[in-house]
């Protein structure tokens, strides 16, 4: 996202609105946030800060639905407080009237554009933005379909709660070769990309999600092809490839040789889990790691955050030289996420819940629809 001063926005709030229309938050949500800045009315000057930077900022192919639904939500909001609507918003909405049929989100293969814009504290402005070194605006573009097949392409709170804690402790992931298994979207891997790790593998077993997937990194600038330099080829530091969990062999795995596994919400599915287990235990057993070829040359408590702080102990390998899967998690079913604890415990897989051992600092303020605190992450080691 563009420094706060491009966007022409003087306020927290009107960056809070902005950022809730982008990621395409329930109209509910942006026009509650409109209100904030509004001080309560949705007048003019609200009306023209949504119509320069929320409308005429939208794409039309990938936000057409949401835009037809929030400009007849927002109209009638309007019209209930007694105000004049903007003669803009009313040629808009009558646009998508007749231009979008209302069939067409139902359609499988609608796809939709998300920007997903985390806020750093910038203090010296007293505004909540992102610095120009430390921006990160993700664009993805998932599914309206959240019907069960096309679950990969839509955009899960477990991912978000996981790239909230990748962008809290960067230092973990820095200069690591950084392995996601059920990478869905892709938003996991952008983050990790940003915090600079060395290599960013991600993996999925749907083909039509791995599509997607490589659509989202491109539209993130993030090549997944190799390219030469000076007659040398260079590989790519993102690489994703389809990892059926029921078909890999420990021989595909090890040749990956991850520092960090991460995963989210990929502790759902009964029979899925055994076969995950399995890909958890290969991955974490120490041969398969290149820390079996070095050595760290500090802990992981000399280690300092980005905001002054020591990183904390608990986040580390007890031995400092193993590999460490981080996986973010609803627990949905009792039943089915003590089955994967059981399969883990029986793989020699320690598995433990750190979600209030660590402070994940919240970048998405405005996603009033991400249920945070429903999600958990845990530590996962051999």
């Amino acid at each position: 996202m563009a420094a706060v001063e491009d966007y022409g926005i003087s306020s927290p709030l009107q960056l809070h609105m902005i950022s809730a229309f982008l990621a395409t938050e329930p109209p509910d949500v942006v026009i509650s946030l409109a209100r904030d800045c509004g001080g309560g009315s949705l007048d003019d000057r609200v009306q023209s800060c949504i119509w320069r930077q929320c409308i005429c900022k939208a794409d039309v192919k990938l936000q057409g639905p949401y835009l037809k639904r929030f400009l007849k939500k927002l109209i009638l909001e309007i019209e209930s407080d007694g105000q004049d609507v903007l003669d803009e918003l009313y040629e808009h909405y009558a646009f998508y009237l007749t231009s979008l049929q209302d069939n067409d989100v139902a359609k499988g293969n609608s796809r939709i554009l998300k920007s997903i814009s985390f806020l750093f504290a910038d203090e010296s402005s007293g505004l909540v933005s992102c610095p120009k070194s430390r921006n990160l605006e993700v664009q993805l573009q998932c599914s309206l379909n959240m019907l069960e097949g096309d679950t990969g392409c839509s955009l899960w709170p477990s991912s978000i709660f996981l790239s909230e804690f990748i962008l809290s402790f960067p230092e973990i992931f820095a200069n690591k070769c950084c392995f996601e298994v059920g990478s869905g979207v892709g938003l996991v891997g952008v983050c990790i990309a940003h915090v600079k790790a060395s290599k960013v593998i991600l993996s999925d077993g749907d083909l039509s999600a791995l599509a997607n997937m490589k659509v989202n990194l491109e539209l993130n600038h993030l090549s997944t092809n190799s390219y030469s330099i000076d007659d040398r080829v260079v590989r790519s530091m993102v690489q994703c490839v389809c990892l059926p969990w029921e078909s890999a062999t420990k021989d595909d795995l090890r040749r990956f040789a991850p520092d960090i596994i991460l995963g989210a919400d990929v502790i759902y599915d009964p029979s899925c889990l055994p076969h995950l287990v399995q890909v958890l235990a290969t991955l974490l057993r120490p041969e398969s790691s290149s820390h079996n070829e070095k050595r760290l040359n500090h802990s992981l408590q000399e280690k300092v955050a980005s905001n002054g702080s020591p990183v904390p102990e608990i986040l580390g390998h007890p031995s400092t030289n193993g590999p460490v899967a981080f996986l973010t998690s609803v627990i949905r079913n009792i039943e089915t996420f003590n089955y994967f604890l059981a399969l883990a415990k029986k793989a020699d897989l320690i598995a433990m819940d750190i979600t209030e051992k660590v402070e994940i600092f919240e970048f998405l303020p405005y996603l009033r629809s991400y249920p945070r605190s429903n999600v958990r992450i845990f530590k996962i080691y051999m």
